[in-house]
């Protein structure tokens, strides 16, 4: 993979996608060592090896050559999959996958009741370019028990993890399919899984089907001409038809071409409709019914059993299905469980638009090539897309809100607007103060990715990437934009990965302390007394940059600090609560200020929206190793003062901007148009 940190996108995110010819499967009843010595071949060809030039993204991450499939394309391969051959069910590779990233895991889907397997076709092209992906194909016509299914992944679970004993596999069912990932990790407790669940079916005694169990005898004697349209009511029951045909088309376009787009999507689609009545031909209704009334009951009692980590994704929306209520009850079943809520969303989750399982995987922090999680070697860089949606979502707001003003100093000691002044070639650490919240986090991101095509891979804390630590959050996927843009847990481990890949470190000696500070306390900085970052930094000749920043007192007030919550019993209990054992400790061997690191969220009011000040210093070299403790300290104390130095010069200067307040800049830019950038005060 390449050094993350310098010019991690090669086009801007306003690229155009290439279209390909679109991809077909190869179908075949094979056995699983054959499968896997055609893949190993497979690999050595089309394996990505890790990139080590900093000017490019690897081709594992290029999203360029992403055709966008449809429904109309799972209806059409669908058509050809449903032919029956006689044969039993079988594992199938999309040849559409192409090339992928080194060591990439197995991913085995296991489908819903239909038993096609193409329920991830919309995904297939991003999956295959960081998995090997094998999907279930369970013929129309075919009878084979639930528990033999089991046995069938059972096997291919072993062979592979034998074949590859470092490496997860991953087993990613829907519906029906996420009833026998349960069922696999249940009787294998020791292998190695990472299961994804979507939907599952394990609500099956809830669901809207439930009334049809009974009747199983009746549906096998019904006549055809009444089953005829059984098929069509419980395909728009499992999802919703509106936002599968909105999948491929491009958000934000005018509503005329909208509607425009929509109707050919449909009109494209309906000749294809009638498939699905042979998907669930009246033959095989009752068997389908059955067989799921079977895995829902296998994977419930054997719940107990299973090790494995697991994310659900539960849609909001599913007609078929409990299945939001359904996540909670695993939740609280499983014993590293996460969970992904689609509130708008209908039960075929996968087949909708918006609905990126890669980018889901990433946000989860559930992607990993070993047994441990490496969120350096791991990282997968945010594609082009995805940080358009991240900039949509987020940062567009605090652009137009605050109108950050970015300055940097050159190497001669000028200070310029923009940011000429930071290298473009890593190593480098960018060392700051840490606002309210970090509050800075977003423009930061945002400005180092358009103006010098870096992404910064910041140091968090690591509660940010604690799976336990999710279930007191409101939203569970509160961290995960910040995953997304490349934030790793804080520790020496993975500072020392990061500078030996070149990158581009935002660090915050001040940590929790600095970001959750108290009233008054605004711009003052607790860092550690002795160094923690400067002789590392010094063993890979790492540039370090003093950046200050200023402007959270220009859009809060702090009202309700921790000294104040503590006056409150009963919140009093819970922050202690939070902080017993939940929350690790980065500094137990610290006294002082820096080292009361409780968690707890403060009190604020909004303010109209000031303006954000950014500075970042003289770039200060180390080229030499410094072996020599009490030079480093003294290097340490200087990047420190120059931290301070660059939030009293922002604190001076910004009471000279004449754009500092909100409605001054909306006047200006309502005169010079929204696109031009504010004025600020003379450098």
């Amino acid at each position: 993979m390449a050094a993350i940190g310098v010019s991690l996108f090669t086009t801007r995110i306003t690229h155009r996608k290439k279209r390909l010819v679109a991809g077909k499967f190869k179908v075949s009843s094979i056995s699983v060592k054959q499968s896997t010595e055609s893949k190993r071949k497979q690999v050595e060809k089309q394996s990505v090896t890790k990139e080590t030039t900093t000017t490019t993204i690897p081709k594992a991450f290029d999203e360029s050559e992403i055709e966008q499939l449809s429904v109309k394309d799972y209806l059409e391969r669908a058509k050809e999959m449903i032919k029956s051959d006689g044969g039993p069910p079988r594992w199938f590779s999309p040849l559409e996958c192409g090339a992928r990233w080194n060591h990439s895991p197995l991913l085995l889907f296991l489908p819903g009741v239909d038993g096609i397997g193409l329920g991830l076709i919309m995904n297939h092209q991003r999956l295959g370019k960081i998995f090997d992906i094998w999907c279930l194909h369970i013929p129309v016509m075919d009878r084979t028990p639930f528990e033999d299914l089991v046995r069938l992944v059972e096997r291919t679970v072993k062979s592979e993890s034998s074949r590859s004993p470092n490496r997860p596999i991953y087993l990613v069912g829907e519906s029906f399919g996420g009833c026998l990932a349960l069922a696999v990790a249940a009787r294998n407790p020791t292998a190695d899984l990472m299961l994804i669940l979507v939907n599952p079916a394990t609500s099956l005694s809830k669901s809207q089907l439930r009334p049809l169990l009974p009747l199983l005898p009746v549906l096998e004697a019904m006549p055809e001409q009444l089953h005829v349209g059984f098929p069509y009511i419980l395909g728009l029951v499992a999802g919703d038809p509106f936002r599968m045909m909105m999948a491929t088309i491009e958000k934000g376009l005018p509503l005329q071409q909208t509607v425009v787009e929509l109707s050919e999507n449909l009109a494209a689609t309906l000749p294809s409709l009638s498939v699905v009545a042979d998907i669930l031909p009246r033959e095989s209704l009752p068997w389908k019914l059955q067989i799921l009334k079977s895995a829902a009951s296998f994977a419930n009692s054997r719940i107990h059993a299973i090790k494995a980590e697991t994310l659900i994704l539960a849609s909001g929306k599913d007609q078929l299905l409990p299945s939001l209520e359904e996540a909670e009850r695993l939740y609280h079943l499983l014993p590293t469980c996460q969970i992904r809520k689609f509130n708008d969303s209908g039960h075929a989750l996968l087949m909708e638009g918006g609905v990126d399982l890669v980018t889901i995987i990433k946000g989860a922090g559930f992607y990993r090539r070993t047994r441990k999680i490496d969120y350096v070697s791991d990282f997968m860089p945010p594609t082009p897309s995805e940080f358009k949606q991240v900039y949509d979502s987020w940062y567009r707001l605090v652009d137009i809100a605050l109108s950050p003003v970015m300055l940097s100093t050159l190497d001669d000691g000028k200070i310029v607007r923009g940011l000429a002044g930071i290298p473009q070639k890593g190593p480098v650490v960018l060392v700051g103060y840490h606002m309210l919240l970090g509050l800075e986090l977003g423009p930061l991101f945002n400005r180092f990715l358009y103006e010098k095509n870096i992404l910064l891979r910041g140091m968090a804390h690591p509660l940010m990437f604690g799976k336990n630590w999710e279930r007191s959050l409101l939203d569970y996927s509160s961290f995960d934009l910040y995953r997304i843009m490349g934030g790793v847990p804080v520790s020496p481990s993975n500072f020392y990965k990061l500078l030996s890949q070149n990158s581009h470190v935002l660090l915050y000696p001040g940590g929790v302390r600095e970001a959750l500070h108290r009233k008054g306390e605004e711009y003052k900085l607790f860092w550690p007394l002795q160094s923690e970052f400067v002789r590392m930094a010094a063993r890979f000749g790492a540039t370090i940059i003093p950046f200050g920043v200023i402007g959270e007192d220009d859009i809060l007030n702090l009202i309700i600090d921790y000294d104040d919550f503590l006056k409150i019993p009963f919140v009093k209990s819970l922050i202690e609560e939070i902080n017993d054992g939940r929350v690790r400790r980065l500094r137990d061997e610290i006294n002082g200020e820096v080292a009361k690191e409780d968690i707890y969220f403060p009190g604020v009011l909004p303010k109209l929206p000031g303006r954000f000040y950014f500075l970042f210093g003289k770039p200060i070299d180390t080229q030499e190793e410094l072996q020599d403790r009490e030079r480093a300290h003294e290097l340490y104390i200087h990047v420190k003062s120059e931290v301070e130095r660059n939030i009293a010069y922002l604190k001076e200067k910004r009471e000279k901007d004449p754009y500092r307040t909100f409605l001054s800049r909306l006047i200006y830019q309502a005169i010079h148009g929204s696109a031009t950038e504010v004025p600020t005060f003379e450098v």
